[in-house]
């Protein structure tokens, strides 16, 4: 039982099947020298992406976590705006962000959101963001930031603004291993990662801070990139979390709202993602939606013939990732119990 959620009575079915145990049973003696760590995921997505991307991370640290316990602790923001549903289920199994300030974690995931504002600052839950992003450099041994987290914590950080993209940078990109950080131990030379987003961060801009760039493509840009001073902060602009068909459902949905009125343009395929046919299939689709923008057309989206022709050719590296990232939490865990009893042992020593 890698990965323990707090107590959660649809744990089985948020976790698709996947065997975890509740955190009241948290062992006090893990089995030889497996270590237990506690990471916190900080959800901040919409409710229409609430429920799913809990299920991706907590698979995602699920299958990674192969020789440590991790025991995972959700809060939410509530200056995020809800919906009366998205509220209760935060009520049933989040804790309130403010419950952090007083206490410590081994690891902190912060999730993306969907931007209302053009100026991240005047996000309605900046405040309560940032008091985060500042609470996590004292208080915990590595932080991940997802998508416009990542753009968020290296605004407030280091005042580096995000560039608008021409167009949604939507699909599935090959990336270059650019560094021999732990991250990245046993990674191939390229590799692919999901992306979903209208904007990105300059590479220049945050190379003269003191980033390090991890990994990077000449269609997608920067990926994964770090930042260490009192603690490992570890940034992702694309998506390694998602699941096979999470870009299929996107794509879906902003069609929807293209037949019905939401948004004027019709949104364009995910890139390196679907077969040549299942494109056909899909741009046959689109000239008829373009002709009527009716919103009865979605009944007839071709919904059936697409999701099993899709897979998650990045998961293998997304694990790795993860894995990782536990291994380097873990090792400075003990490497700094080992510094403390040795600055303990002279004075336990003495008569």
């Amino acid at each position: 039982m890698p990965v323990m959620v707090d107590e959660n009575p649809l744990a089985d079915k948020l976790l698709n099947g996947h065997q975890l145990a509740r955190s009241n049973v948290i062992p006090t003696a893990p089995r030889g020298r497996q270590a237990v760590l506690t990471v916190g995921l900080v959800n901040n997505m919409p409710d229409s992406g609430l429920e799913s991307t809990e299920h991706q991370f907590l698979t995602l640290m699920d299958e990674a976590a192969a020789d440590c316990v991790v025991h995972v602790k959700r809060f939410s923001i509530d200056s995020i705006p809800r919906s009366e549903r998205g509220r209760q289920h935060l009520r049933a199994y989040y804790s309130d962000i403010r419950e952090l300030w007083s206490g410590r974690l081994d690891g902190l995931i912060v999730t993306g959101t969907e931007p209302r504002a053009a100026n991240l600052a005047d996000e309605p839950y900046w405040t309560s963001l940032t008091a985060l992003f500042d609470w996590a450099q004292e208080n915990t041994t590595s932080t991940i930031f997802s998508c416009l987290a990542a753009h968020a914590a290296v605004l407030h950080l280091d005042g580096i603004k995000r560039i608008p993209l021409p167009e949604k940078r939507f699909g599935v990109f090959q990336h270059q291993k650019r560094s021999d950080h732990i991250l990245l131990k046993g990674a191939p030379a390229w590799m692919a990662t999901p992306h979903s987003r209208w904007n990105e961060l300059p590479g220049d801009a945050l190379a003269s801070s003191g980033y390090s760039i991890l990994t990077a493509s000449p269609e997608a840009g920067i990926e994964m990139f770090t930042r260490q001073k009192k603690n490992l902060f570890v940034f992702f602009q694309g998506h390694p979390e998602y699941e096979a068909d999470t870009l299929w459902r996107e794509y879906r949905r902003d069609v929807g709202r293209f037949l019905r009125g939401e948004q004027s343009r019709y949104p364009g395929l995910p890139s390196g993602y679907f077969s040549q046919a299942t494109i056909h299939l899909l741009q046959d689709f689109r000239l008829r939606a373009e002709a009527q923008q009716r919103e009865h057309l979605l009944s007839e989206f071709p919904a059936t013939q697409v999701p099993g022709g899709v897979a998650a050719t990045w998961r293998v590296q997304a694990i790795r990732s993860y894995r990782n990232w536990f291994t380097y939490i873990g090792q400075h865990r003990e490497r700094m119990k080992n510094r403390h009893f040795a600055a303990l042992w002279p004075a336990c020593a003495a008569p």
